[in-house]
């Protein structure tokens, strides 16, 4: 069991005591990250296939959350493949959508309001701005989307990252209209558009009066940068489509006599890392303000990268090739690895399914409902 696993289970119900009033989709993660690995959710028994070695493997069953930490490596692995494989030829550029500070609060309290807010203003902005005939003169840009929520200490810090081609398909779709080079669309011109329509996403929710009015007269953080071929840059967006807010690897040390918790962060605009002591409520607090609403997709494809789009994905690498020259570079599957995703521990061949041991009544440990 992960460290984070047992903090959730020893600290667990004291919490929900402490705090009765939580989300339900806390204290569903609460109670699945406390099963996870433990047993309590069944077995699995696995042999080895290697003849010299045949030695029977008892794995204990995960939860399967998406804020387990414990549950999430392969899914991210086979995430990137996918879109690797979905990337067009030529240059990218990640560009990212924040919200003020004091807006975060709001969000805090009502995260799926606030995050589709985000996305929809975000967005919307992209596809304003790429209308401009001064600019791309395109209404089909397209581009990914990932929700991220936390920093690096685990702050609440909620906002978007775009993964975006750079060009956009010609109104006619026959023809790829390419960016300048280095430049996508003008961060000046986006932010403005940006907060314009956020302020009217929460008037439609009722949640003006909640807000400070002065972040209507600030600039909001918009930043664009470009991201060479993409590759990179959806391995960096990879770590946060299913990574949840902090690993078992970073908890240098849990005290449960004075009830704290270290871990191990990396200062945004400092080398080296460097350690933070909380107590552990405190820590709790912090990992579960970044569970998502039950349901909320945080990944989301916009344009002609979207599933439904039209025109095919073949037909836009086609048009792009056609019109830039651009092709792919030949990429290393991150699937491919060097031995089975589940091998044998002592011979490293690979392990076949003998049988399942469920639970007749899997325990709850805290009471979600």
């Amino acid at each position: 069991m992960g460290a984070i696993a047992e903090l959730c289970r020893a600290f667990g119900p004291e919490y929900l005591t402490r705090f009765p009033h939580l989300p339900l989709a806390h204290r569903q993660a609460l109670d699945a990250i406390s099963a996870c690995r433990s047993g309590d959710l069944g077995s699995t028994l696995y042999r080895c296939t290697d003849p010299a070695c045949g030695h029977s493997h008892f794995v204990h069953r995960s939860c399967g959350n998406r804020h387990c930490p414990q549950c999430q490596n392969h899914k991210t692995r086979a995430w990137l493949a996918a879109q690797l494989d979905r990337k067009l030829p030529g240059p990218h550029f990640l560009i990212t959508f924040t919200v003020p500070e004091p807006l975060r609060e709001v969000l805090r309290r009502h995260p799926r309001v606030g995050y589709e807010a985000l996305f929809a203003a975000s967005s919307k902005a992209l596809k304003t701005l790429a209308r401009d005939p001064r600019l791309l003169g395109s209404d089909l840009p397209g581009f990914t989307g990932v929700l991220h929520t936390w920093g690096r200490a685990l702050p609440f810090h909620p906002h978007v990252h775009y993964l975006v081609p750079g060009g956009a398909l010609s109104p006619d779709r026959s023809r790829w209209l390419p960016a300048r080079p280095h430049f996508f669309l003008p961060v000046r011109a986006l932010s403005p558009i940006y907060r314009a329509l956020f302020r009217e996403a929460m008037r439609r929710e009722g949640l003006l009066p909640d807000i400070d009015p002065s972040v209507w007269h600030t600039d909001w953080v918009v930043h664009c940068e470009p991201a060479g071929d993409g590759a990179n840059a959806l391995k960096y967006l990879a770590r946060y489509v299913f990574r949840v807010a902090i690993s078992d690897h970073r908890v240098v040390a849990v005290s449960p006599g004075e009830r704290t918790v270290t871990f191990r962060y990396q200062p945004r605009d400092a080398k080296g890392h460097r350690t933070m002591t909380l107590d552990v409520f405190e820590f709790l607090r912090r990992f579960l303000q970044h569970v998502l609403p039950t349901g909320f997709v945080k990944v989301r494809h916009f344009g002609f990268l979207h599933p439904n789009c039209a025109v095919p994905l073949a037909e836009t690498r086609r048009l792009v090739t056609e019109a830039t020259g651009a092709t792919l570079a030949p990429e290393e599957s991150p699937l491919a690895p060097d031995r089975p995703l589940l091998y044998c521990a002592d011979c490293g061949a690979a392990l076949v399914l003998v049988r399942r041991f469920f639970p007749a009544f899997p325990p709850r440990l805290l009471d979600t409902g």
